[in-house]
């Protein structure tokens, strides 16, 4: 439930415009989302051997500390918390309080303000113990599938649509396969930057592993389960998209779900979904702030980051001191961002160098550690570990290209984590120094 609560959020609704901007059918709009799943997979192979391997807190940190040095995990981690964690927070926070501005009246200050508060508020939630934003998280994501299930049973029985708008789109008489000719390649590895921000957090488990019931045996079924839930309904909202609206009106909505109810059922239906979307957001919202403090703690423990960010709170036994500085740096992006689709590629750009990162971390240690226990083995190795990263350098160039600034604002970030790696390893040395004998 937490992979599922980490993944379906706002991607959903919120994205598909953008992908049915770039590619030219049907066909392409479902195969991208398909291989968005296939590399969600291919990674979750991976990240599945290495959190049965290491069931402790940080996720990726952890992996690459192990595996490469503790510098490539700092940049690892640094990286995942602000560019991945707090710049979904940041986003959904912004989409949430852009939903709830027109029922509300609020002008482009007061969504910021919303969206602080919002932040806050499941910031606080957190604070009070990880079973509360548990249980929260659950039971959105039980109301997230049942009522998308209900959406994608309901649409075609009771709708009416058609998928012959889409037969003609693009150049008259071309194929799929031939409409991917001439740039359109690189639009398809454009238009999975969308796509893999829609599936992020598939991994959300890894994170807190330290706080998961026999994680060696929960951790992968989790990434698996979660995963193929989360494709599953992915799949079918689309087509239930490309069934209730034309290309035209797929790339001018802001909100395909609501778009699609809309063209369905009627005005009815489209404020039933926008009200749902609204939870769904919450849901994912309040799944991310339980997982991205786990990272800093856990960076904190080794003397990475701010001291005091390795700290649990007495009554809560929740990482408070992390909790709070996530919530901070989220409010801090929500101010610099204003607008969800410029966190989409600075926070794709980052998953694609974070996970590129874990699997490279797979291949060190299977070579620099072959006799350590593995109670799971990633499916598929070398082969499918090797083409995930083939696909995520083609992809990550994709998105360079499409958007340079965003990009090297992710460089940036990375730049300035290996500064203050640095700083923190010679403040750790003077109070070695320092110490007794």
């Amino acid at each position: 439930m937490l992979v599922v609560a980490s993944v379906v959020g706002s991607g959903i609704f919120f994205t598909p415009a953008q992908v049915a901007t770039l590619l030219p059918s049907a066909g392409l709009i479902l195969l991208a989302w398909l291989v968005g799943a296939a590399l969600s997979l291919a990674g979750a192979f991976a990240n599945a051997e290495l959190g049965a391997m290491f069931p402790w807190a940080g996720g990726d940190y952890v992996y690459l500390r192990e595996g490469i040095h503790p510098a490539a995990g700092f940049l690892v981690g640094w990286l995942s918390f602000f560019a991945i964690y707090a710049g979904t927070i940041a986003a959904l926070a912004v989409v949430f309080a852009e939903s709830m501005a027109p029922t509300l009246g609020l002008d482009r200050g007061g969504v910021i303000a919303l969206a602080a508060v919002t932040i806050g508020g499941c910031s606080i939630l957190n604070l009070r113990g990880t079973r509360w934003g548990a249980t929260l998280n659950n039971l959105t994501s039980g109301a997230k599938v049942v009522a998308l299930l209900v959406f994608v049973l309901a649409g075609p029985i009771l709708g009416e649509g058609s998928f012959a708008p889409w037969a003609g789109k693009g150049e008259p008489g071309t194929s799929a396969a031939a409409a991917l000719e001439g740039g359109t390649w690189l639009r398809f590895g454009q238009a999975l930057s969308p796509i893999l921000f829609s599936y992020l957090g598939w991994n959300a488990c890894v994170y807190v592993a330290s706080e998961i019931k026999d994680p060696t045996r929960n951790v992968p079924r989790s990434l698996f389960l979660g995963l193929a839930v989360c494709t599953g309904l992915y799949l079918l909202i689309n087509g239930v998209y490309l069934y209730a609206l034309t290309p035209e009106e797929m790339i001018a909505s802001h909100d395909a779900g609501e778009a699609a109810a809309n063209a369905l059922f009627g005005s009815f239906g489209g404020r039933l979904v926008s009200a749902f979307v609204l939870v769904s957001v919450l849901g994912t919202l309040n799944a991310t702030v339980l997982v991205g403090p786990r990272i800093v703690y856990a960076m904190a423990l080794d003397g990475h980051f701010v001291r005091a960010a390795d700290r649990i709170h007495d009554g809560f036994r929740t990482p408070a001191i992390a909790i709070g500085i996530q919530a901070l740096v989220s409010i801090g992006l929500v101010i610099f961002l204003e607008t969800f689709p410029k966190a989409l590629d600075f926070t794709v750009f980052g998953i694609v160098l974070a996970t590129s990162a874990d699997t490279l971390a797979l291949f060190v240690l299977r070579w620099r550690q072959p006799e350590r226990p593995r109670p799971y083995r990633a499916w598929g190795y070398p082969w499918v570990p090797a083409i995930y990263l083939a696909a995520n350098l083609a992809i990550g160039t994709a998105i360079a290209i499409g958007s340079p600034r965003e990009c090297l604002t992710t460089l940036a970030l990375l730049a300035a984590g290996l500064l203050l790696y640095v700083a923190f390893e010679r403040a750790g040395e003077r109070r070695a120094d320092a110490s007794p004998p």
